[in-house]
């Protein structure tokens, strides 16, 4: 999702190309994702010539809040406090973090 969102438009090429420069990976895999972003509401895909261009569907926060509750809810049964407490305790969360989620908490 990463590079369909800097990038706006892509093939499964595109995404590929760009992936094979930081890891190895399968052109099939990278096409099966991007159909399951499609299924999922992620991504919608229009044909120009002979290959299927990709766009976003949705607004990148909606996506990312979308996979962080999917997430949360196939992982931790439904609560975010273990993952908080997981990323916490192996320091993953810096002093801002840690800060913009009390402000955000006493917002909400």
């Amino acid at each position: 999702m990463k590079i369909v969102w800097e990038r706006e438009s892509v093939t499964v090429r595109d995404v590929y190309e760009a992936l094979l420069e930081r890891r190895k990976v399968a052109y099939t895999t990278v096409m099966t994702m991007m159909k399951i972003l499609e299924q999922k509401n992620y991504l919608k895909k229009s044909q120009a010539d002979r290959a299927y261009v990709y766009r976003p569907a949705q607004p990148q926060r909606q996506v990312i809040r979308d996979m962080v509750r999917d997430f949360v809810n196939r992982v931790f049964n439904g609560s975010a406090e273990p993952l908080l407490v997981h990323l916490v305790e192996d320091n993953q969360l810096s002093r801002e973090d840690l800060e913009e989620i009390a402000r955000v908490r006493r917002k909400s």
